[in-house]
């Protein structure tokens, strides 16, 4: 069994790396990619008994337990619906134990910025393992939803949400109508890259999908929508032709009008590039996604420049970004990646790159020098009055002291002759009176 397990393994690593959905911002084309990895993974495969959350989550319980169900998934724009189905036995006799499902339960999930599906042996269960589906077999195998960031939601029982609006990749027809017959909705009157992330119009586009959409067509990102949209017909002409309409756009470079320049049919057809990518998705670091890497032409590519939109999302472009540029924004900078400067370079170069701050420290400090000297000077002369002015009271202290002890002196000198004469004179009286 265990090398059965390890065979397992190796089979489906690969598969994993290529149907995992995104740990960062997941959009349309990677939640569509999660639903056919759960399908792939857990055909065939029988799970059992209570589906377990974990205490740190705050989402609701799943009420449901059942001897024996499988697990189905279905995507609709950013969101992914688990279908889970009891197995029913042929057996008129068969009755269903009570606390056990025997009908069907959906869930919704919505990944909010790093949901995704793992399917892994139970000692091999990921850290931020939210939800937890187990398997009726020995070792057991678990279906886990991981959310490292826990902003994405489940809903038990629960339904497509219904403020969003059809699915840009599957539900084209639905999608392009929903749009062009509202357009006088107020939503639109506010620049095209933020109504492109309106889900009750455009559901499953995200932030890099918009960016890869404007730049293909060459329109700002801060213009109004409605300019953008108006004159769109509800119907695609290329939906009857026998071309695929991802081969038949092309990006035009002037300009807004005009058959090429559709942006409701690259909204349907750039998502669909991604899933054709081989579910490689947006996840840089855990996988080598060196395809999807090189299939982006704008979002986060040198030469683009960057901007926050009125609800604080960065929006890659190029060239002018339009007149409902947010106000108070800081101009937009190409990005380029900084080069690291060798410290032991030693070229002439590099010297005169180096004398420059030096000559201005050496500048700087004789205008200090020549601001503080005459400050010194005045400070010296201040001193050297305020002593000559502390020596001149001391003497006169001095003088007036020795002047008051000659007195006193003199007092004293003058007291005491008069004093012994008093003296003998009182002596001779006694003698006298004898």
């Amino acid at each position: 069994m265990r090398q059965l397990c390890r065979e397992w393994r190796k089979s489906t690593k690969s598969l994993q790396h290529s149907f995992i959905c995104s740990n960062k911002m997941p959009e349309g084309p990677e939640l569509h990619l999660a639903s056919l990895y759960v399908n792939k993974v857990c055909d065939g495969v029988v799970f059992t008994g209570p589906v377990r959350k974990s205490e740190v989550s705050k989402n609701p319980d799943v009420p449901f337990n059942c001897e024996a169900y499988h697990i189905t998934a279905a995507s609709r724009g950013k969101e992914v619906m688990l279908t889970l189905a009891p197995i029913k036995r042929d057996d008129p006799k068969f009755r269903v134990k009570t606390g056990q499902a025997d009908q069907p339960m959906d869930i919704v999930f919505r990944f909010g910025m790093s949901g995704h599906f793992h399917f892994s042996t139970e000692d091999e269960l990921p850290k931020h393992a939210h939800l937890r589906f187990y398997t009726k077999e020995k070792p057991c195998r678990v279906l886990s939803f991981v959310d490292t960031r826990r902003f994405g939601s489940w809903q038990p029982n629960g339904t497509w949400q219904p403020g969003r609006g059809p699915c840009v990749m599957f539900e084209y027809k639905s999608f392009r109508k929903n749009v062009v017959l509202h357009l006088s909705d107020r939503a639109f009157d506010r620049p095209i890259c933020e109504v492109l992330l309106n889900q009750k119009y455009f559901n499953g586009i995200g932030n890099y999908l918009r960016a890869e959409i404007l730049f293909r067509l060459n329109i700002p990102p801060f213009v109004p929508a409605r300019t953008v949209l108006e004159g769109l017909d509800s119907d695609d002409s290329s939906e009857n032709e026998t071309t695929d309409i991802r081969t038949s756009v092309r990006p035009k470079k002037k300009g807004m009008k005009g058959e090429m320049s559709d942006l409701l049919r690259l909204c349907h057809a750039v998502p669909l590039e991604v899933i054709d990518l081989g579910g490689k998705g947006y996840d840089p670091e855990k996988a080598d996604y060196s395809g999807f890497a090189t299939w982006l032409q704008c979002y986060s590519v040198d030469g683009m420049k960057s901007i926050q939109d009125h609800s604080g999302r960065t929006i890659w472009f190029k060239g002018d970004p339009g007149p409902m540029v947010p106000k108070g924004s800081k101009s937009p900078k190409a990005k380029k990646r900084a080069k690291k400067e060798d410290n032991h370079d030693y070229t002439d170069k590099k010297k005169v790159a180096r004398s420059r701050p030096e000559g201005t420290m050496r500048t700087k400090m004789v205008k200090q020098e020549t601001v503080t000297k005459p400050l010194k000077k005045e400070k010296d002369a201040w001193s050297k009055e305020a002593g000559s002015k502390r020596k001149k009271t001391q003497e006169v202290s001095t003088s007036q002291s020795g002047k008051g002890s000659a007195a006193h002196r003199r007092k004293s000198r003058s007291a005491q002759p008069a004093a012994g004469s008093q003296r003998r004179s009182r002596r001779i009286t006694r003698q006298n009176s004898k």
